[in-house]
């Protein structure tokens, strides 16, 4: 099977830095591409609901994928409570129990390169996933805290004042707005309003996801050399993680007969961590947690795993379940 050029700028991001080129991407340039990139894949998204409906299939992909976003915070938490922390272990919980918009991103361009269909409703899964692990990690960490009967006046203050900004940070956040309106755009104008942004969201779209893959890649880079003097369990879990919750979602989708390339997008968003909605909601939930944990975790380890492994992985896998 062929490399999707998306990942082979990024690893070539990846070497670039290693190498210490000096290549750079401007960050403003760097968050004009992330908001496009999630106003492309919502708007689709929403003209493609829009043009199939939301069948039982949808309904079935959007229920498993949020049964596994609640599930995966109370697994990840406890097998890594006692080597982390309790307030690590609650955000790498978070992280992992919520999704990566870029990865969902790379595998919806492979899959459109491969020519496997895959449903507009798997955007919605995909917001919908983003959310619930950070509620989730909170409770944990709240009742380890209680359970331990030592929780800090920090902790306690966040906790009696933080549950609204929580909520807020976890369903309204700018990302996750943005995806979610960019969805309901789409719903509603169907395909008179895809016709008249087709340029923008079908055509420039590989283009766009190149570059910010290029600058992820410079990014992730940069963090592998400090994460990588926090030891080497981190690294166990994060390589070791993503193929499990990958399988597991592949089962899920198998055994509810869902389609191939909802399978395998389902299994990337298992498997995939989050590092851009989880970091924003664990500032204010978890402010004892040690972000590069978290974050260094989600990003230099799990997020290029699942790009230059994992996605061949998980479709390799789907096309041996479903005999294709």
């Amino acid at each position: 099977m062929s490399i999707s050029p998306p990942v082979l700028f990024f690893v070539l991001g990846m070497v670039a830095a290693l190498v210490r080129s000096g290549l750079r991407v401007p960050k403003a340039v760097t968050k004009l591409m992330s908001l496009y990139l999630l106003w492309a894949i919502g708007f689709t998204g929403g003209v493609k609901i829009a043009q199939s409906g939301l069948d039982q299939e949808a309904v079935l992909a959007i229920a498993i994928g949020i049964a596994l976003a609640a599930a995966t915070p109370l697994v990840v938490f406890a097998a890594t409570r006692h080597r982390l922390g309790i307030h690590d272990a609650a955000a790498t919980a978070a992280a992992f129990g919520s999704v990566s918009a870029v990865t969902f991103m790379t595998a919806s361009s492979v899959l459109d390169e491969q020519g496997v269909p895959y449903g507009g409703h798997m955007v919605a899964v995909m917001a919908l996933m983003e959310s619930p692990a950070i509620v989730i990690s909170v409770i944990l960490l709240r009742r380890a805290e209680r359970d331990a009967d030592a929780p800090t006046a920090e902790g306690s203050r966040s906790g009696r004042r933080g549950w609204g900004t929580l909520l807020h940070e976890a369903f309204l956040n700018g990302p996750v707005l943005l995806l979610l309106g960019s969805l309901v755009i789409g719903l509603v104008t169907r395909e008179r309003g895809f016709e008249a942004f087709k340029p923008l969201c079908k055509d420039l779209f590989n283009g766009v996801l190149v570059f910010f893959l290029l600058d992820l890649g410079l990014l992730a880079a940069r963090r592998l050399r400090s994460f990588l003097s926090r030891g080497w369990f981190l690294v166990g879990f994060g390589l070791i993680a993503p193929p499990i919750l990958g399988g597991i979602a592949l089962g899920l989708a198998r055994a509810a007969g869902l389609d191939l390339g909802d399978a395998v997008l389902l299994a990337v968003l298992a498997a995939s961590a989050s590092y851009i909605a989880v970091p924003a909601a664990a500032r204010i939930a978890i402010p004892r947690a040690d972000p590069s944990v978290y974050i260094g975790l989600a990003l230099a380890v799990t997020f290029p795993f699942n790009v230059v492994v994992g996605i061949p992985l998980y479709m390799s896998a789907a096309r041996l379940l479903w005999g294709r």
